[in-house]
């Protein structure tokens, strides 16, 4: 029986996996002894690549831009042409900040396309060969605003809110069939996305003080939970979105 926290052998495709949350996750994932498949719009730091391959572990790269449907229908076919998929992580995404009652509707599809549509996509293009295999993993990020409503990002709360609920349905349709789909919610993380709120000390403040940790979240707090999520040790565990916030939703 292999190590439960054992991805050797096994190919993961990470969306936004050169930066933020998204470069812990693949960090991670090839400590644990996983090939990478990065997807975005920027190439792969040549500093990540080098580091997979102290691992002895490959780091590739497929342009996509998870705006365009055909686009990512176009990517999905050469990656999964290329290479058998076992794991998908759906890490990247996108927010837009205005007050509610201003909040553009071109800025809400733009981040509902993204954050929504394009995950599913990608789960179904991705689940298929799982599923005709039998097996594999898909996790997808959630957030706290799955669960809270937030300030100012009604069409970011909105689509996390929705990536919560197709985690779960993708569950009951795909559990049985040997595909684990599961979530992670991350608290606050110092990475760039919310470089408004690092950059603001009273709001700082206020967050800062709820975290019963005591401190913000980084990419290897996301990448270590992604690992465990994708690994034997979580067989059994399905449709599940996974708070990762230093206790935030326990205060």
């Amino acid at each position: 029986m292999s190590a439960p926290f054992d991805l050797t052998g096994k190919t993961a495709a990470v969306t936004g996996g050169g930066r933020g949350l998204g470069r812990g996750i693949t960090e991670a994932l090839l400590v644990a002894g996983a090939d990478v498949v990065v997807l975005g719009r920027n190439a792969v730091p040549d500093d990540l690549v080098a580091y997979g391959a102290s691992l002895g572990r490959r780091v590739h790269f497929a342009t996509l831009d998870l705006a365009d449907s055909d686009a990512i229908a176009v990517t999905a076919a050469h990656v999964l042409a290329d290479h058998q998929v076992d794991i998908l992580v759906n890490n990247a995404g996108t927010q837009d900040r205005y007050p509610a009652v201003d909040f553009p509707l071109e800025a809400w599809d733009r981040v509902l396309d993204i954050n929504v549509r394009a995950v599913f996509q990608l789960c179904q293009l991705f689940g298929r060969p799982m599923l005709e295999r039998g097996e594999g993993k898909i996790v997808n990020l959630a957030s706290l605003l799955s669960f809270q409503g937030g300030l100012t990002v009604p069409a970011y709360a909105a689509s996390k809110g929705a990536v919560a609920q197709l985690t779960k349905a993708l569950c009951n349709e795909w559990s049985s069939k040997g595909v684990n789909v599961n979530a992670v919610a991350p608290g606050y993380m110092a990475t760039e996305m919310n470089t408004a709120l690092l950059a603001d000390p009273a709001r700082m403040e206020q967050l800062s003080v709820r975290i019963p940790a005591g401190r913000w979240g980084q990419p290897d707090d996301i990448g270590n939970v992604v690992v465990f999520l994708a690994s034997p040790a979580a067989t059994y565990v399905h449709g599940q979105v996974l708070a990762v916030d230093g206790g935030w939703l326990a205060r």
